[in-house]
């Protein structure tokens, strides 16, 4: 018996390098001359921007046949645009790509009737960062912590409904009985920003490193331009910047807490790639490969560093769990107390 495992083990070793090595030559077939589309779900400049060009400068050194990668805007209603149009519409060859929103399963279980996708559907390659969102304020407004937001009435600026700035923003001022108008309609975090820069607004609430990466000089000395009051997340931002900014579970009440924790799913997810439903399966382990050597990539490393972002590597198949899981474990009465409060008449 022992002898035949010895024969049969080099055989088995040998068949799964040909077969290894047959798909690698497949896929450099498949993906030789050709073009990769990667769509942003919002303008350029933001975060979804900077991430997406990185993943067009690296992964397709990653995979065999050395496609090039483009990139294609496609902003409106908070992102959910793309996100339906890429689950409806893109083609599903292989070769369209998408940065989902973050807080793709938020939006799914909030509004499933605007939203025409399942998060489950699309293939999740992996992911390169982790995200809080962070609310700060122009340091002129009057507000300087948290309970000041009670007092003095504030604008804040989002994209959408169904942007992370205004789930956060809606259901912070709710909770902690805040006096804040929201206008939507600008596209994507940069105008958002650009706004509050210009005066029309005084707050947004994008992650931290849309505010480290584009107007890091706004935080800077005794008097610093704004300030950042709170942020939602699982956990603290690792950011050293966010040291001391309180999180939203710890100011609210117990009860409340699920409200907040819900709207935290959408961290994990960060910034990241999927396929499409229905792109081929025999894609999906080379591009998941490609997308783990791409996040081990010194190269790739060095220029998020250079656009000041950072890399928090989670594979695509721990994704595609966390989605999964998340959708099955959510309360439905939680999911409809965040809808009430969320989506309230002003």
């Amino acid at each position: 018996m022992l002898k035949r495992l010895r024969i049969a083990l080099p055989i088995v070793v040998a068949a799964a390098t040909l077969s290894t090595a047959s798909l690698a030559n497949s896929l450099g077939n498949f993906y030789k001359g050709k073009t990769i589309t990667i769509t942003i779900p919002y303008g350029p400049g933001g975060t979804y921007d900077k991430y997406g060009s990185s993943f067009s400068n690296h992964l397709g050194k990653e995979l065999p046949g050395n496609p090039t990668l483009i990139m294609q805007y496609m902003p409106g209603a908070g992102g959910s645009r793309a996100m339906n149009w890429f689950a409806n519409i893109a083609p599903k060859q292989g070769y369209n790509l998408l940065v989902p929103l973050d807080n793709t399963i938020v939006n799914q279980l909030l509004r499933p009737k605007k939203m025409k996708y399942n998060a489950n559907d699309f293939t999740w390659l992996g992911s390169s960062n982790q995200t809080n969102s962070v609310i700060c304020i122009r340091s002129d407004s009057g507000v300087k912590k948290v309970a000041d937001m009670k007092r003095i009435k504030t604008v804040a600026s989002v994209t959408g409904p169904a942007s992370s700035t205004f789930l956060f923003i809606s259901l912070a001022s709710y909770l902690l009985d805040w006096k804040v108008k929201i206008v939507a309609g600008y596209k994507g975090s940069s105008r958002a920003m650009f706004a509050v820069e210009q005066g029309e607004t005084q707050m947004t609430a994008p992650n931290w490193l849309a505010w480290g990466s584009k107007v890091p000089h706004w935080f800077v000395g005794k008097n610093p331009f704004a300030r950042c009051i709170l942020q939602n997340g699982y956990e603290e931002d690792p950011a050293k910047a966010m040291k001391g900014v309180p999180m939203l579970t710890n100011l609210i009440k117990p009860e409340d807490k699920p409200l907040a924790l819900f709207l935290a799913s959408a961290g994990p997810l960060g910034r990241g790639l999927v396929l499409p439903p229905g792109a081929p399966k025999r894609l999906v382990a080379p591009l998941r490969a490609a997308y783990d050597r791409m996040n081990k990539s010194p190269k790739f490393l060095a220029e998020l560093k250079k656009r000041k972002l950072r890399l928090i590597p989670t594979s695509g198949e721990n994704i595609q769990k966390m989605v999964a899981n998340t959708i099955k474990s959510a309360s439905p009465a939680v999911i409809a107390k965040a809808k009430k409060i969320i989506f309230r008449k002003r």
